[in-house]
């Protein structure tokens, strides 16, 4: 992650249910119980407002300021325990599904009587990685015994995207487009770097994000806004995320009024890069390309350990595009795929965001093309 999280989501969040039914939902829930471990009769899903994915995955749910914790039975329906008292429970309403919503208090004695409500059965917990330290003991100190962790399962099943998840990523996309399109505008019109990045940032925001990220600067040396900078820059190398709908895209690009070296060549291997995002290839072939195709000491420090991700609800999902991964692309999956690279000219920063298809990709953002 490359921008800092902000401290209060203020973007919309509501659930839209003609863009993802609660079927969509059920049907996840399902899966992952057809999967799960048959002594398994319940799940605790943990959601905080920097660490929510699994949660909105199977609830919907995004917590703006305080935590969210999700039971799921394997029969029956779900509850969801809201942060902030009794008297968020109607401000939480609007962005979930799940129709039974109590507040977060006494987390550890509230699941042991509702494990024991459910009779015979474990409980397991996804994202207690995220959890406060105090939340996750109490937890463990009304059941016994550490829950076993399945939070591998729901992340795996993320990385396979519906067809309603990759509209929501088109629309992310275009909202990256939108943002991108402003800045260019900006900078080629002469305004300071502060003002073109706000300029960016505020043509997403205008298009309804729910969280806007962003850093830029000259060459390789990228920072979020610290200080404003009132003079013009060029070249800008930027980069962007947008969370809209509930899905993240990002991109890198650089903006000059002229052709700028670094960039051109960058653009080149990132040619080759999405050429070998095919299913069934093997991330590490990617990342090899690279790697012998930009040597170490021409590469810069947001490209060097990896060449992407894995992309969705989550900013950065776990599969990397590194010569340690033993995974391989499948149809379903979108990942965001950069390229940066430095020469006696200067630097450059550029990426895509792509979806796999059953019989190549599709190309869904390109900076060069934004």
């Amino acid at each position: 992650m490359f921008a800092m999280h902000p401290t209060l989501l203020v973007g919309p969040a509501d659930w839209d249910a003609a863009r993802l039914p609660k079927e969509e939902f059920l049907s996840r829930i399902a899966a992952f119980w057809r999967d799960a471990d048959p002594g398994i009769a319940s799940v605790v899903v943990y959601g905080s407002p920097c660490d929510h994915a699994e949660l909105a995955y199977l609830t919907h749910f995004t917590p703006k300021l305080e935590p969210a914790i999700a039971l799921i039975p394997r029969g029956g329906e779900p509850r969801l325990l809201v942060g902030g008292g009794a008297n968020m429970i109607g401000a939480a309403k609007p962005l979930t599904w799940v129709e039974t919503l109590l507040p977060l208090r006494d987390a550890g004695q509230t699941i042991a009587r509702w494990s024991r409500e459910l009779g015979s059965g474990g409980i397991a917990l996804v994202n207690g990685g995220a959890m406060r330290f105090g939340l996750r003991q109490e937890i463990v100190t009304a059941l016994g015994a550490p829950p076993p962790d399945v939070t591998g399962m729901v992340a795996a099943a993320m990385r396979r995207k519906s067809v309603r998840e990759v509209a929501l990523l088109r629309d992310a996309c275009a909202s990256l487009s939108a943002a991108f399109a402003a800045m260019r505008e900006a900078q080629q019109t002469g305004r300071s770097m502060t003002d073109t990045v706000l300029a960016g940032e505020r043509a997403a925001w205008q298009r309804g994000a729910q969280d806007v990220r962003s850093a830029f600067g000259r060459d390789n040396e990228l920072a979020p806004f610290t200080v404003p900078v009132g003079e013009p820059v060029e070249p800008l190398q930027v980069y962007l995320a947008v969370r809209h709908g509930g899905y993240w895209a990002e991109g890198f690009t650089v903006l000059s009024r002229a052709p700028w070296p670094a960039m051109v060549a960058a653009e080149a291997m990132l040619d080759k890069a999405i050429g070998l995002a095919r299913p069934g290839a093997p991330h590490r072939d990617l990342a090899r390309m690279l790697e012998n195709g930009i040597s170490i000491h021409r590469s810069l420090s947001a490209t060097r350990e990896h060449a992407g991700h894995s992309i969705g609800l989550a900013l950065q999902e776990p599969a990397s595009l590194n010569e340690a991964s033993d995974g391989r692309f499948a149809a379903g999956e979108v990942y965001t795929v950069r390229v940066g690279l430095h020469d006696g000219d200067g630097a450059a920063i550029v990426s895509a965001m792509i979806a796999i298809t059953q019989d190549g990709y599709e190309v869904l953002w390109r900076g060069a093309d934004a």
